[in-house]
């Protein structure tokens, strides 16, 4: 394995870790989640199970439309090719498929993550009214939280190996509706508040998991990506050796 390779490696699991560390931060300041996990926290804290295997059994569920949305977008694409790439169209259908089937072994290591950390750190809320000085530690985790899921996305994405399912999903989508991964995104965090909010007031009677940050990390996750890569992308792709 060369320089190039490791450090490609390094920066992925970096990445990851740094990810799964800032979600798992939203989730301890009581301020409401991250939206891409909001539904599997949810869930997790209405029924009591697990919140890293709840976690597990959603990115599943966005693997299984991931291959979906794939195999239609590939169908699209032979219809307007014809015959002649056919082949082509095969190979490469059967290897993005097997990228989508990788997502899932990511999935479980990256929930292990989740779990450790939520075992970890303690929440930074309690039962009782927060004092104005509790509220601002909050915030400022809060703030903290949403840099390192940023930071943390950015370095595993730039990496180009096998993507977080939150974000195969979002990207699946785009290419088969063809629109931008931004507007796709949002789109995708406004459903899936709107399933949170529907299974946190059918089955608890108020909201689980929603609030302002929820709301500041659909845009300050965004955010953060970009001023990171600013300032980051051009030495990490270098080191790296990633193909642009």
């Amino acid at each position: 394995m060369n320089r190039s390779t490791l450090f490609r490696v390094f920066f992925y699991l970096l990445g990851l870790l740094v990810l799964a560390l800032g979600l798992t931060l939203n989730t301890k300041t009581g301020l409401g989640v991250s939206p891409i996990i909001s539904v599997a926290y949810s869930i997790s804290v209405i029924s009591g199970h697990n919140f890293g295997n709840m976690t597990l059994a959603l990115y599943s569920i966005f693997v299984v439309i991931q291959i979906c949305l794939h195999l239609i977008r590939s169908k699209r694409a032979a219809g307007e090719e014809g015959a002649v790439l056919a082949h082509a169209n095969r190979m490469d259908r059967k290897l993005t498929v097997l990228m989508d089937l990788l997502q899932i072994p990511l999935s479980l290591v990256f929930t292990r993550f989740l779990n450790v950390f939520s075992a970890v750190i303690p929440n930074l809320y309690g039962e009782g009214k927060d004092t104005p000085g509790q509220m601002v530690l909050r915030i400022l985790f809060l703030v903290v939280a949403i840099v390192l899921t940023g930071i943390g996305a950015a370095m595993s994405l730039n990496m180009r190996i096998i993507p977080n399912p939150g974000d195969g999903i979002v990207q699946a989508i785009a290419d088969c509706i063809r629109k931008s991964v931004g507007f796709t995104k949002n789109c995708f965090d406004l459903t899936n508040i709107a399933i949170t909010t529907t299974v946190s007031f059918v089955f608890a009677g108020h909201l689980v998991g929603i609030g302002i940050g929820t709301i500041l990390a659909m845009s300050g996750v965004g955010r953060t990506i970009a001023v990171f890569n600013h300032f980051t992308y051009d030495r990490m792709i270098r080191l790296s050796g990633v193909e642009v």
